[in-house]
């Protein structure tokens, strides 16, 4: 059996994804080289393509408004879209072209989450989506990323045997074994030219460490994560002596060189710093931080070597390109010239192979997402949650006291208040006035987060909202307030929270760290040594984001789905109405002046 791109899948050595140590090696018989003595070598090409951060989109389709996806820049989305890409580039290559992934695939649309929770391929034995429409772009492999742990190890590995391309993965270690949980490397033979030598590829995938803080419920106990770049340090040595010709990197981690969650773990984003201090290494495809990084280049500080970086943007809006050539001297390959660029995805027509392969599960999610579960008496929207208090916001946090509340009833912690966490994940949420839809709820909580809840004091309560609080930029007094630039662009929206249960006002004039001045219940000062039942997402409560006062043992942990428990809630009652869960507890300040909006 061959791909389009003539690489054969003869040959695969190596144990199964759960225990595997060995690469796999795929590969044909090879060829003979150039002919003819005292000639100027030939050059060949190798083409490399690259996607990442697709996150469950395949068709080009937006779940949450119901209509072809679009954007201000008029991007497209999907798997779809990029297989068309691919197979023009395949068609279009004059010599062999690997397809590789670096992660964050099987999260992020209704698509995916409706075969992971509504209908779980592990209860149904369907085929996941995502490898349906994968297996027909016939990738060459792919590297896992944080999302992909975020329903569990049973799917995640149900998945990887779905693919008809390996999965890797080499710094997450199997707590029992001590050895990588799944593959990390491949090398894979391509022929080269008609008479060559086959070229030796060797592609070693990293996954990012924040999935155990991220995914904790899921990994903890069972895969440990290590660092990117010792674990660089590790393979690529070992796949040089087993005769890779030129080694990349497919990696889900930024090249920012910075973490989200601080020290606590290895660097979340350390492509660039791989690149710089592993030598050996040619190119690196990495994902993770959404960015469009068509090429960069990082000098290797101990070979001088140039490596070759680019990152593909995210959701399949872009492609990536990397072009290598290559001559063959001393019976060696020499990469003489590298180069990489993003290309559209908006410059092709869907692919209909894929869409007819996900066409089924596309249009049973359409159905769902489109179900009423309310009505609600007003139009809510999100568009204003970032800097003032807004009702579709107290909605979650309405709902998560009281599941948290019922929950507690009868137990040691019913006599505390009941605080809620939420944060503003999406600008564009709209509960329209009438209708409400699966589609608009999932619209506003956007990630498949569960409902936990833990014990904080007050004084933990006033250290987390001036964590919070460091969303803003400082405004002086009499300044004019953008509100496109009122934020810090260095911290995402889905970083921020907000509190329901005490009243608060941030003053975005004071510094970072004394901006909560002024925090009561019922018109008193919170006492620091008060005690709260604080209800919180597990992505937060586990770390992500890196808030102070959260981590800690819960006191409510059913591990309950928080966009299903909006859906129930709304479908219990019927009826959205603000008057029912609207109280303005928070606003900005500055100078102890109300911002008007």
């Amino acid at each position: 059996m061959s791909l389009p791109n003539g690489v054969s899948r003869r040959g695969v050595l190596a144990a199964s994804a759960a225990t595997v140590a060995a690469p796999l090696v795929l590969g044909e018989p090879a060829t003979a080289g150039p002919r003819g003595g005292g000639k100027p070598p030939q050059t060949y090409r190798l083409t490399v393509l690259g996607t990442s951060d697709t996150h469950g989109n395949v068709y080009n389709w937006d779940y949450y408004k119901d209509a072809e996806y679009d954007d201000a820049g008029h991007n497209d989305v999907g798997v779809a879209k990029l297989a068309a890409l691919v197979n023009k580039l395949r068609a279009e290559a004059t010599g062999p072209v690997l397809v590789l992934d670096a992660g964050d695939t099987i999260q992020g649309t209704p698509l995916a989450t409706y075969f992971a929770k509504q209908e779980p391929i592990t209860s149904t034995g369907e085929k996941h989506p995502m490898a349906r429409a994968m297996n027909v772009l016939h990738y060459d492999a792919v590297t896992l990323g944080n999302h992909e742990f975020n329903y569990g190890l049973p799917l995640l590995n149900l998945w990887i045997r779905q693919l008809g391309f390996p999965a890797l993965a080499a710094n997450a270690i199997s707590v029992r074994t001590g050895k990588p949980a799944f593959t990390p490397y491949v090398i894979k033979k391509v022929p080269v030219g008609r008479h060559g030598p086959a070229l030796r590829v060797g592609i070693l995938g990293l996954t990012n460490p924040g999935s155990a803080i991220w995914d904790r419920a899921n990994v903890e106990g069972k895969i440990q994560f290590t660092d990117m770049i010792a674990s660089a340090a590790k393979w690529v040595p070992i796949m040089r002596a087993r005769g890779a010709d030129v080694v990349l990197i497919s990696a889900h981690g930024g090249d920012s060189g910075t973490s989200s969650y601080g020290p606590e773990l290895p660097n979340e984003n350390p492509t660039a710093l791989i690149a710089e201090q592993v030598p050996g290494i040619d190119a690196i495809l990495f994902g993770h931080a959404h960015r469009e990084v068509p090429e960069r280049f990082v000098t290797n500080l101990t070979t001088g070597q140039q490596v070759l970086l680019s990152e593909p943007s995210r959701w399949g809006q872009r492609l990536t390109r990397m072009d290598f050539d290559l001559v063959r001297e001393k019976g060696r390959w020499k990469i003489t010239t590298k180069a990489a660029t993003t290309l559209n995805t908006n410059t092709v027509e869907a692919d209909p192979k894929v869409l007819a392969a996900v066409r089924k599960q596309h249009d049973k999610t359409v159905a769902y997402v489109n179900q009423v579960v309310a009505t609600s008496t007003e139009t809510l929207s999100a568009e204003t949650s970032r800097y003032e208090d807004t009702p579709i916001l107290d909605y979650i946090n309405k709902v998560q006291t009281d599941t948290v509340t019922a929950a507690l009833a009868g137990t040691a912690y019913a006599s505390l208040p009941v605080l809620s966490i939420a944060a503003p994940f999406s600008r564009t949420a709209v509960f329209p006035q009438g209708e409400v839809k699966i589609k608009d709820v999932a619209g506003l909580y956007i990630y498949d987060n569960t409902l936990e809840a833990v014990v904080m004091t007050g004084a933990e309560v006033k250290a987390y909202l001036e964590y919070s609080a460091k969303y803003f930029v400082t405004l002086a007094p009499g300044a004019p307030v953008d509100l496109a630039a009122i934020s810090d662009p260095a911290v995402p929206d889905y970083n921020y929270d907000v509190f329901s249960g005490v009243d608060y006002d941030i003053d975005i004039a004071q510094p970072v760290g004394s901006r909560i001045t002024r925090l009561q219940i019922g018109g008193v000062d919170v006492d620091p040594a008060a005690q709260f039942v604080v209800a919180v997402n597990n992505y937060r409560r586990s770390g992500g984001g890196g808030f102070p006062g959260i981590v800690k043992t819960q006191v409510y942990n059913e591990q309950q789905e928080i966009r299903q428990l909006l859906i129930d809630w709304a479908q219990a009652r019927g009826t959205i109405d603000p008057a029912d869960f609207f109280v303005k507890n928070w606003q900005l300040v500055r100078a102890g002046v109300p911002i008007a909006f």
